[in-house]
């Protein structure tokens, strides 16, 4: 008689996902170049401001209220038009839930953010992934003809992880324009303040110029403001679409000290977009270099470079590893290299010269 315990009933679909993987740890020697974390340390001002917030015996503002408010001020609109959570995934899977469900279609760009397909499978949706163009961009025409009566929303990543290149304003227009008014479209723009495209879509912008309530626009204080390890994110969209995003929300994700380093990191945006300013000028370096060594790197627009490595990403990554620069590879695919400290360049070029095509 079999010793194995009696395990509950698991949805087959969900049993049979992977583990979402972050990108890994580094040695104290090493440079984590995986996860396209901010390499700067927190503002002495943000961190005074997570000391400030004291009061861990209570439960937080469930709506994060203040941030909120501070968030609609910044983009004209009114506080219930804007959905804080804890990061912008969190409401990436609150939108899905909310819309899409056994039957439904979800469509985005592949390859795009890992966690995509994670998150349709578990509203119970089904994925209809679009492959990206040759030079690594959405295909935002096939995109549209991929909707069907069964499409429920649709996903854009701009700038697109892992590839780096974004969507312009005019594509994007467009793309709205072919897409049902009952389709709901989520433009994710994680990397949003690194853009130097000034073609680029710019998501606090949309809803103005085109005025459609079937529009959500992610954003999140993780990378450009350095607050990854607070998980805080923001929704601005109609009310009723975000009030449906609420409906499915764990409650009080958002913790005091996320609120709170998020509304000073807004105070000090200058000083911070100054060192996004760094990063991008020091991405569009790495570019050019590695481009120099035979890469062909994609446009980069967010705060990473992609090796378009294809069947040799692992074999790529393990040499990077070894030269202690930790990167993220994508089997298969490429190799995503986050923009870090200014002393971990000249290794980063050096070993993507050793294994250039």
């Amino acid at each position: 008689m079999s010793e194995e315990p009696v395990l509950p009933r698991i949805r087959p679909e969900i049993a049979a996902l992977p583990a979402y993987r972050q990108g890994r740890q580094a040695s104290p020697d090493a440079f984590k170049l995986s996860s396209n974390e901010n390499p700067f340390d927190p503002l002495p001002g943000v961190v005074e401001a997570i000391r400030s917030a004291t009061g861990i015996n209570r439960y937080p503002d469930a709506t994060a209220s203040r941030l909120r408010e501070r968030l609609a001020a910044r983009y004209g609109v009114s506080a219930d038009d804007v959905h804080v959570g804890a990061g912008s995934v969190s409401l990436l899977a609150q939108l899905l839930l909310a819309t899409a469900g056994p039957g439904d279609e979800v469509v985005y760009a592949w390859r795009s953010f890992e966690a995509y397909p994670s998150l349709v499978a578990v509203a119970g949706a089904t994925s209809v992934q679009v492959p990206l163009t040759a030079d690594a961009r959405h295909d935002l025409p096939a995109m549209a003809a991929a909707v069907t009566d069964r499409t429920r929303l649709v996903i854009v990543c701009s700038p697109n992880n892992p590839t780096g290149p974004t969507v312009s304003h005019d594509e994007f227009a467009a793309f709205v324009d072919a897409v049902p008014r009952d389709v709901l479209i989520v433009l994710d723009e994680a990397y949003a303040e690194f853009v130097t495209d000034p073609t680029s879509v710019e998501g606090d912008r949309v809803r103005v110029l085109i005025a459609r309530p079937n529009i959500v626009v992610l954003r999140t204080f993780s990378k450009a403001y350095g607050l990854a390890g607070l998980r805080v994110g923001y929704a601005i969209g109609h009310t009723r679409v975000l009030d449906a995003a609420r409906s499915t929300a764990i409650p009080l994700a958002v913790t005091a000290a996320g609120e709170e380093a998020a509304l000073a990191s807004l105070d000090a945006e200058s000083e911070l977009l100054h060192r996004v300013k760094v990063i991008a000028a020091r991405r569009d370096g790495l570019v050019e270099r590695l481009r120099a060594t035979g890469w062909d790197v994609p446009d980069a627009q967010g705060n990473f470079v992609w090796l378009p490595a294809g069947d040799r990403a692992l074999e790529v990554a393990a040499v990077f590893e070894q030269a202690g620069l930790v990167v993220r590879p994508f089997a298969g695919d490429g190799v995503r290299i986050s923009v870090g400290e200014e002393e971990s360049i000249d290794r980063v070029v050096e070993v993507a010269a050793a294994v250039a095509p």
